[in-house]
């Protein structure tokens, strides 16, 4: 029996990479998935995927950008007054704007905090008060290796994921005791279309000190989401859980 039948996800960045994945994993073990995104098409796409696998659980593309605090607080309200309820919250869209910081723009760092860290906070705020009143729920948050030991050029992305872990654990402690929790997953580099752009020096500049020697995949992040919305992590709070390979050990 799928472990997720009944239970409604919203995850932000369902369109393509890790999102897209956690997406379909999650409705592969039975869930009403809301994958939310900018991109209606390739919503779309995801969530004909689902039919096309016969996929016990649905996807129900959403159209959102986490930069509208406003449009979060609405499609939060729609899903829970559609389904009477929301089980899990996935933090997972992202962006980077990469740049050395003696010449990073206050624009790049500002538009990277926003999209990475503020509305995760925008849209864990949302859903605490469904949460709290049904006494249940799991927030799980998309980190980064690079908020957990920094990243040349990417001061801005590291500083939105290492605050985003803060979050985490701070959002673990005040939520403990309403039976809602709260994690961080971290992957390293992982074959999506943010790590496709990479130069071929900077790749091979990498995996040597990738102790398995490849990039991870999507699908081995969406395992480990899948488990933290599960009644097997119901124990596991306030944690962040790096997946990359041993890079970070």
């Amino acid at each position: 029996m799928a472990h997720l039948t009944s239970q409604v996800c919203i995850v932000t960045g369902g369109s393509r990479g890790i999102g897209r994945a956690i997406c379909l994993e999650l409705a592969a073990h039975g869930a009403t998935v809301v994958a939310c995104a900018r991109d209606g098409a390739k919503l779309a796409d995801v969530a004909r995927e689902a039919r096309e696998r016969e996929l016990p659980g649905v996807i129900e593309p959403c159209v959102l950008d986490i930069n509208d605090g406003a449009a979060i607080d609405t499609v939060v309200s729609e899903v829970a007054e559609k389904h009477g309820r929301i089980d899990v919250l996935v933090n997972n869209a992202g962006i980077t704007r990469d740049g050395l910081m003696a010449s990073m723009e206050d624009e790049a760092f500002d538009a990277v905090i926003n999209a990475n860290l503020r509305a995760a906070f925008q849209l864990s705020r949302a859903v605490t008060k469904h949460m709290m009143r049904a006494r249940r729920g799991r927030i799980i948050n998309i980190a980064s290796v690079a908020g957990v030991m920094g990243n040349p050029g990417q001061c801005n992305y590291a500083a939105s994921k290492a605050g985003l872990i803060g979050m985490t654990k701070s959002i673990a402690k005040e939520l403990a005791r309403r039976n809602i929790t709260c994690n961080a997953v971290a992957p390293g580099f992982i074959e999506t279309d943010m790590t496709d752009v990479l130069p071929d020096k900077v790749k091979e500049g990498v995996l040597p000190l990738i102790p398995m020697r490849r990039f991870g995949r999507s699908e081995e992040i969406a395992t480990v989401v899948s488990f933290l919305a599960g009644e097997g992590a119901s124990y596991i709070n306030g944690q962040v859980l790096v997946v990359d390979g041993g890079l970070y050990m």
